[in-house]
């Protein structure tokens, strides 16, 4: 059973009414005891229930945002968040979701402070649950979310089957009828949805792709490429590669490279996101645009529409992915 609320006013000698009000900051509170019973929920690692706080809205012109942790793919999104924000008179509080149950403590901490009027989450693993709770108990929260996981709360999401789909219909407009699919994890939603609407429009054109076409490389570039060079050694033939991420397909450009392969003339290569680096690969890579910055913009307006109460409020939002064509699928002699 996990720490409540009763361990805490048992460690911290009072009452569970004294540490219920000193979470919802309510009444006055000798500061002595305010330290004791903060300091017993630190040391027993106490992470309040969305219903042991009062969490109240349009106090403190702050949102929070959880993120998985502060990696450059994310840039984008946070810049664009940001920015709106303080268009709109609100600050960041920024946390990181890196360490598991510490972080999820320090949520709770963040929550039961009141320091901040919603929450924006990317990524939540394994807290998903608890931030669910934290929105049927009032407080806003909106899920930026790039791998369909669609929860019980306001999201922000893209079009990943789109993706999929104008990825394959780019790789057959030039040509390509035997692609090699580096695949995400096969727990992401998001994957699945890319592969789904990638092997669709294949299926469509009348090719149906072989399921040894389809290898593993789960987001990562030295499993990407390893997965790539073993297709190849393996003597597995195809003429085009979509990976599922851009640091996926830099691992394939790598491994197509060691193997004495030309980009695009001999195999063309598609990946997923437009992230910075996409465009300074050599050569310069072909992908679908997942629209980070516009996603993190739609979600900060989204989460400050409940927060302000506005009955225009839309429930979610999803925003379409675009095509970027660069040299890994149309250099010299490409077609």
């Amino acid at each position: 059973m996990g720490v409540t609320i009763a361990d805490v006013a048992s460690r911290a000698g009072v009452s569970k009414t004294t540490v219920s009000r000193v979470l919802n900051g309510k009444g006055e509170i000798n500061e002595n005891t305010v330290l004791r019973v903060r300091t017993a929920i630190s040391e027993l690692g106490y992470v309040p229930s969305a219903g042991a706080v009062g969490l109240a809205r349009g106090t403190t012109q702050m949102i929070g945002m959880l993120v998985p942790d502060t990696a450059w793919a994310w840039a984008g999104i946070v810049q664009a968040v940001v920015e709106t924000l303080e268009t709109e008179g609100f600050g960041l509080r920024m946390l990181t979701w890196n360490r598991g149950e510490e972080s999820l403590r320090r949520l709770g901490l963040q929550v039961a402070a009141r320091s901040f009027d919603g929450l924006l989450v990317m990524e939540p693993e394994g807290a998903m649950g608890y931030i669910t709770e934290l929105h049927e108990e009032g407080l806003p929260v909106v899920l930026i979310d790039d791998r369909f996981q669609r929860p019980g709360f306001p999201y922000v999401a893209t079009t990943n089957r789109l993706g999929g789909e104008q990825a394959a219909r780019h790789l057959l407009e030039i040509g390509r009828r035997r692609p090699l699919v580096v695949a995400g994890p096969e727990t992401f939603g998001c994957t699945r949805e890319r592969l789904d609407g990638f092997l669709g429009v294949y299926a469509q054109a009348g090719i149906e792709i072989d399921r040894s076409s389809i290898v593993r490389g789960d987001f990562q570039f030295e499993r990407c490429r390893s997965a790539v060079a073993r297709a190849v050694a393996d003597g597995l033939e195809f003429d085009s590669v979509f990976a599922h991420n851009d640091p996926s397909a830099a691992g394939v450009l790598a491994a197509l490279h060691a193997a004495g392969l030309w980009v695009p003339q001999d195999v063309a290569v598609v990946g997923f996101d437009d992230v910075e680096m996409a465009s300074y690969t050599y050569p310069a890579l072909t992908t679908v645009r997942q629209p980070m910055r516009e996603m993190g913009e739609a979600a900060a307006r989204l989460l400050l529409d409940h927060v302000r109460g506005s009955p225009k409020a839309a429930p979610s939002c999803v925003v379409p992915t675009s095509l970027v064509i660069r040299g890994s699928t149309t250099g010299p002699s490409a077609n």
